[in-house]
């Protein structure tokens, strides 16, 4: 392969991360290796900073990160980089809040950067999703922040039922991803963002092409990342759509599908 620098773009849930939540040694051994080679690793995901920062730093990274899905897009060391920050309409945002409450749904997240406010107070979903030391404020009416994205949490048979009526009635102004198992949440975000418009930026910055870029991912959520990277990667565990859009297929994310796939083909 060309010597020229590639950006290597990781999924987290799924693809960087096994099964229980860590980093394989093979895997990271691979991204340093990769860095040692001059090729740029970024995280790209639709977790918050807060729930993705503890594994930038476990890698070393010295890169922009994409949080949100591509709502909001920094470098965490070097914030004369820049801040990129779209959020949804604080109006758009209390529609769909009251919308998820007419359908019924287990519970409402909403998240303003790093602020997090619940609907109602749910023991189990603190522990699966949010640093303790992060405080919770529970979702009231009197809400008008421009949130970077609602998180809805149904019952399971209305999701698909939930994301048609998105599609009718909000499909100009919100994306909505869902969540892989066990958590079939819905996360919405504002129309046109994706973890391709959050890469496009941090390639642009290096002066690295969408040809260069090699991206890894599982979900519905990666599908644009997946078609801008000159090499889309699907996990031997990703949706079954993810893996006709791709352009290659490693193995699964507790078999080092990351790390096999570089080790072959750019290390």
């Amino acid at each position: 392969m060309t010597k020229k620098p590639y950006l290597i773009a990781v999924d987290l849930d799924g693809t960087l991360l096994t099964d229980n939540k860590t980093i394989s040694t093979r895997t990271k051994q691979s991204l340093h290796q990769a860095v040692k080679q001059g090729h740029k690793v970024v995280i790209s995901t639709g977790r918050p900073f807060r729930s993705s920062e503890m594994y930038y730093k476990e890698l070393g990274l010295d890169t922009p990160i994409v949080n949100f899905n591509g709502a909001l897009v920094h470098h965490p060391l070097h914030p004369e980089w820049g801040v990129f920050h779209s959020p949804l309409e604080a109006n758009i945002a209390k529609q769909i809040i009251q919308t998820a409450g007419e359908f019924g749904v287990q519970n409402i997240m909403v998240e303003v950067m790093d602020d997090v406010y619940l609907k109602e107070h749910d023991e189990v979903l603190l522990q699966s999703f949010f640093d303790p030391t992060i405080e919770i404020t529970l979702l009231s009416d009197s809400f008008h922040k421009d949130p970077t994205s609602v998180l809805i949490h149904p019952y399971e048979h209305n999701v698909d039922k939930l994301r048609e009526f998105l599609d009718q009635h909000h499909a100009e102004v919100v994306e909505h991803r869902k969540w892989g198992a066990p958590w079939n949440v819905i996360e919405i975000i504002r129309k046109g963002l994706s973890k391709a418009v959050g890469l496009e930026r941090v390639c642009h910055s290096f002066d690295i092409p969408a040809e260069r870029v090699i991206a890894f991912g599982d979900e519905d959520n990666d599908f644009e990342m997946i078609q801008f990277a000159g090499v889309g990667v699907a996990m031997g565990n990703a949706i079954a759509d993810l893996k006709e859009r791709a352009n290659e297929i490693t193995l699964t994310n507790e078999e080092d599908g990351i790390a096999h796939f570089l080790e072959k083909n750019l290390l």
